[in-house]
């Protein structure tokens, strides 16, 4: 079974979510890497050398330098005659790609992976995480996403793949480039941060946010995180956002100010491997998932902590 692994990059590097996703589909058959891009030939290369990665096909032509999903689906499908399974990261550009692959292939598209059982069947969270569905697909082209979480990543170095040029369609003509803003921070990037500081409702304002979140964060080295109620009431940009519709994450070490536990902010980080909740309310639900749990005023006790580190 050869499996067609969407590489995602910034036509530099690859990103962390693509060595996922190679776990995934190398529990799958023969891992063959896509690199769409534009003067992307260094990132083929360097994903030729993560370990399990058989195959790299280089895809560079100026159309599939913002990696719009309308070019780069159409592209993908043309492989799709010589592979088994596509398999994408459930990032914003996988989760754009795969239901076009899908739909062109005429199959149902499997989301959010968290295991694989077997060459058909999955598992996949349901309502927010509060359930898991085992999901089984008959059709003879797998399109799958992955939840970067789920799967150890696959070594950086240690493969040999080669690299292949493929070429496509190139431009379809329906969506065009216009610009992009990008947050730029000299703190880790959420999905790949070992420890996060994350900050609720309960901090009032953006003033208050930046003066009792980021000092301890700066402190431990740490990514800096939101429940979806901050971020809606313009605390801090949604960037930050953790859960169900923000981003999913499981740092080493995960700290919670002022964060009730929502179902919703739960799903994007009860998967963490320490939890530690700081609230006033000793009923709050994130107490429920909390290794350690301190019930106190976070205006008294987060600047205490963040003086004694």
């Amino acid at each position: 079974m050869a499996v067609l692994v969407y590489v995602e990059h910034d036509n530099a590097s690859v990103k962390d979510a693509t060595l996922a996703a190679v776990t995934a589909a190398g529990e799958l058959g023969e891992v063959h890497a896509l690199v769409a891009g534009s003067g992307c030939a260094a990132v083929a290369d360097e994903a030729a050398k993560i370990a399990g990665v058989a195959k790299v096909h280089l895809a560079d032509d100026p159309a599939y330098e913002h990696q719009l999903a309308e070019n780069v689906a159409p592209l993908v499908v043309g492989l799709m005659d010589h592979h088994d399974a596509f398999v994408a990261p459930a990032t914003s550009n996988g989760k754009n790609i795969a239901p076009r692959v899908a739909a062109a292939l005429d199959v149902m598209q499997i989301s959010d992976i968290i295991s694989v059982e077997s060459a058909d069947t999955f598992k996949r969270p349901i309502y927010a995480g509060n359930a898991i569905a085992t999901v089984k697909s008959n059709d003879a082209k797998k399109v799958i996403t992955v939840r970067g979480t789920a799967f150890a990543k696959a070594a950086s170095e240690g493969g040999s793949g080669s690299v292949e040029a493929v070429s496509g369609d190139g431009d379809a003509g329906l969506s065009s480039f216009v610009g992009a803003e990008i947050a730029e921070s000299e703190r880790p990037e959420l999905t790949s941060a070992k420890i996060i500081v994350s900050g609720g409702r309960a901090l009032k304002d953006a003033e208050t946010f930046e003066s009792t979140i980021l000092p301890l964060a700066d402190k431990l080295g740490a990514g800096v995180g939101a429940s979806r109620a901050a971020v809606d009431a313009g605390y801090v940009p949604n960037d930050y956002q953790v859960g169900q519709t923000g981003k999913i994450v499981a740092p080493e070490v995960y700290i919670a100010i002022g964060i009730s536990g929502a179902i919703q902010h739960l799903a994007g980080m009860k998967d963490s491997k320490t939890i530690i909740a700081i609230n006033k309310d000793e009923d709050a639900p994130i107490f429920q998932v909390a290794d350690i749990g301190l019930v106190a005023d976070l205006y008294n006790v987060v600047p205490e902590l963040t003086e004694k580190l």
